[in-house]
């Protein structure tokens, strides 16, 4: 997987994956024109995303409507160093479910790539490359 992130100006970022585009932003009172999600709201976006669709992908397999399925994902912001915190991560099913299907929702949510990339900490390398101009 891969995708790039070019600066726009100010403080925009546009961010490439395969054919898809989307803007990063902040909101005006951080110098930003709030024309897209900030990186902490796009993680939480990822996360919720994730987690929905193993969700949905449960109920479909269980034929119980996951149309309507909606993921409220909160998190705090902690300090030292800066990051993100207590996540809380809520699943509202579009059907009542059983206690087993409850269990089993949850189970499958546990098994996003993007939760257990949080709960597992990956290693992260940082290069810094400069752009050499050619014919200068």
């Amino acid at each position: 997987m891969e995708i790039t992130v070019g600066h726009l100006g100010a403080v925009q970022f546009e961010i490439k994956a395969r054919s898809h585009t989307l803007i990063s932003d902040q909101p005006a009172s951080n110098g930003g024109l709030d024309q897209g999600m900030t990186p902490p709201e796009l993680l939480m976006a990822a996360l919720g995303s994730c987690v929905a669709y193993y969700a949905a992908e449960y109920l479909n397999c269980r034929q119980i409507a996951s149309k309507g399925t909606k993921v409220r994902v909160r998190a705090e912001k902690a300090k030292h160093p800066a990051r993100m915190d207590n996540f809380r991560i809520e699943l509202e099913a579009p059907a009542a479910l059983s206690e087993q299907d409850r269990e089993g929702v949850i189970a499958a949510m546990h098994r996003c790539l993007i939760h257990n990339t949080l709960l597992h900490p990956p290693q992260i390398e940082m290069v810094v490359k400069d752009r050499v101009l050619s014919g200068a």
